[in-house]
């Protein structure tokens, strides 16, 4: 019976040595091309694969710590970043970064739907945009669940989740109150996975 790696110890080193500057740049340009659930992709590729700010573990640890946090993931990611990396600082200018490009683009979208709200293209062009956003999701989720997808274990918690939520309509809350105990008991420590 082997435990699983403890990544505790991880999470505590000393990030590498981060210029304010350039962590609220950084996630200025993810604000400013990035669309939807395309942000945590965005954000892996920067602080995982682009500037090594995070292991893949502690870049997983971080988003499950912002999924159970009211507010946006996104944003949510970018306060434990910063903090991680520049402290209270870091936690303020990361998420101010993430956020400006995307409130100029939605005040300025926002002032022309509303002087052109009764245009046939407007419509057509909100279609376009919910259709990417859904494509740019999907492929973020199978990116991010990386080895996951060669397990059983994981594949039959997404499957029930994806089910419970699409096919059986049940709200977020009571389908974590039945899954995360099944996810919980399948990996509990001591069983390899």
């Amino acid at each position: 019976m082997s435990a699983l790696p403890d990544h505790r110890a991880e999470l505590t080193q000393s990030p590498k040595a981060t210029k304010l500057i350039d962590l609220f740049t950084q996630f200025l340009l993810i604000g400013a091309i990035s669309f939807g659930g395309g942000i945590i992709a965005y954000e892996r590729i920067l602080l995982v694969e682009k500037r090594q700010w995070l292991s893949a573990d502690q870049f997983m640890a971080y988003l499950a710590i912002s999924q159970t946090m009211p507010g946006l993931n996104s944003v949510n990611l970018a306060v434990l970043v910063g903090n991680h990396l520049r402290g209270l600082t870091g936690a303020i200018l990361a998420p101010l970064g993430l956020i400006f490009p995307g409130s100029l683009f939605i005040l300025g979208v926002g002032v022309i739907y509303v002087s052109q709200v009764n245009h046939p293209l407007a419509n057509i062009v909100l279609g376009g945009i919910a259709a990417s956003a859904t494509g740019l999701l999907t492929a973020i989720t199978y990116r991010i669940g990386d080895q996951h997808w060669k397990h059983i274990k994981s594949l039959s918690i997404i499957a029930n989740t994806f089910l419970l939520m699409s096919i059986a309509k049940l709200s977020l809350p009571l389908v974590l109150l039945i899954m995360a105990p099944v996810a919980i008991f399948l990996y509990r420590p001591g069983k390899t996975v």
